[in-house]
């Protein structure tokens, strides 16, 4: 049986998964050796956990990859070796908030921009098409692509990091995005690109498995912005090796952090805060208090949490459907950002005004 699986192309997933949830475990069984620098207090605005826990699934996170790309087939190491890499700044930078708790967001942000740079400086590989007129003239300069790519990666990443609030929540948002954009490889005839996006699922999904629905451990800065630059760059490869698929396929089957980040600065701006400053505003969060503690008033706070995270993944789900079934149709893509934004704005009046609109701004929350 052992010989079955060696020759197998899985095996680099099925090493991946396995070594993922292995250190997600260690990592939990050994808290109380690393603990007091490791541990995510409970305390502060954006918590929603009931006791201390180990935000360094990073760690797990890494692992993983590492793992999977030793026993990957030769064509899809040829791909996440540079992605790996690449992805160092994001991780080092992460870790680093998460043990000692002083790394500005800034700090963060622009080493995980500068991961789209180190990328482009390993692959030659940047964006240089978003089907947009304009953009895509300015893109045909490889100072602007370079820089074009280095902002892309840094807000997908900063958004998987805002989504990283709930048990699940963002570790399942990462899995569904990778489904779809693995899906979209293997419709495109791209079975490596397919592959990579395969382990990097099973990386997540064995993380997962720790930290949904008991929520032992947590993602972490260094695991939320490494998983938003892998993404990124994964879709920069989609772009590179597919010149007709639309960037908006992309931009799409990463909508719900997207969109999160996009209304969270729209929020913050209006109420006269930094884009950074934090709060219990977000979609999930109103989520949690407004609807799920209705419909589960009698339960733990640990399951409402991983009830709040699985619930979510709905808002991931559609905006990621809408990219698989078009990857190249750009009007329909872009009818598709615009319906799921409409709805994403709806839904969150709904849940802060009490009622049905478009206008997300509630800047002030109205009382429970």
């Amino acid at each position: 049986m052992f010989f079955i699986f060696a020759d197998s192309p899985m095996l680099g997933a099925w090493l991946a998964a396995g070594v993922s949830f292995l250190v997600s475990l260690l990592l939990v069984m050994t808290q109380s050796w690393h603990g007091r620098h490791t541990m995510d207090s409970d305390f502060g605005i954006q918590k929603f956990h009931t006791q201390p826990t180990p935000r360094v699934g990073g760690l797990a996170i890494a692992s993983g990859l590492v793992a999977g790309y030793l026993l990957a087939p030769p064509d899809q190491r040829i791909l996440l070796g540079p992605l790996i890499l690449a992805g160092i700044p994001a991780f080092v930078f992460g870790m680093l908030e998460d043990i000692t708790k002083c790394v500005s967001v800034r700090t963060r942000l622009l080493a995980t921009m500068g991961c789209g740079v180190l990328g482009w400086v390993i692959t030659g590989f940047s964006i240089t098409h978003a089907n947009l007129p304009g953009l895509d003239w300015l893109l045909n300069f490889s100072v602007f692509s370079v820089l074009f790519t280095a902002f892309a990666v840094g807000g997908v990443a900063n958004a998987i990091n805002i989504i990283d609030g709930f048990n699940g929540l963002a570790g399942g948002t990462v899995l569904i995005i990778l489904l779809a954009f693995g899906a979209m490889s293997i419709t495109l005839g791209d079975p490596d690109l397919a592959g990579v996006c395969l382990i990097l699922g099973c990386v997540v999904l064995g993380f997962l498995l720790v930290n949904w629905p008991l929520g032992k451990i947590f993602l972490g800065d260094g695991g939320a912005y490494f998983m938003g630059f892998a993404l990124a760059w994964v879709a920069v490869l989609l772009l590179q090796r597919h010149t007709g698929v639309s960037a908006w396929a992309l931009l799409l089957a990463c909508g719900y952090p997207i969109f999160e980040v996009l209304f969270s600065i729209a929020r913050r701006h209006r109420r006269g805060l930094s884009p950074g400053h934090p709060d219990r505003l977000h979609l999930h969060s109103l989520v949690k208090r407004r609807l799920i503690s209705r419909l589960l008033p009698h339960s733990s706070g640990l399951a409402r949490n991983s009830a709040t995270g699985a619930i979510m993944w709905l808002a991931a789900l559609l905006p990621a459907f809408f990219a698989v079934q078009w990857p190249t149709d750009t009007l329909r893509l872009g009818m598709g950002f615009v319906f799921c934004a409409a709805l994403y704005s709806a839904l969150y009046a709904r849940l802060s005004q009490f009622r049905w609109c478009f206008s997300p701004a509630t800047m002030t929350l109205k009382a429970a």
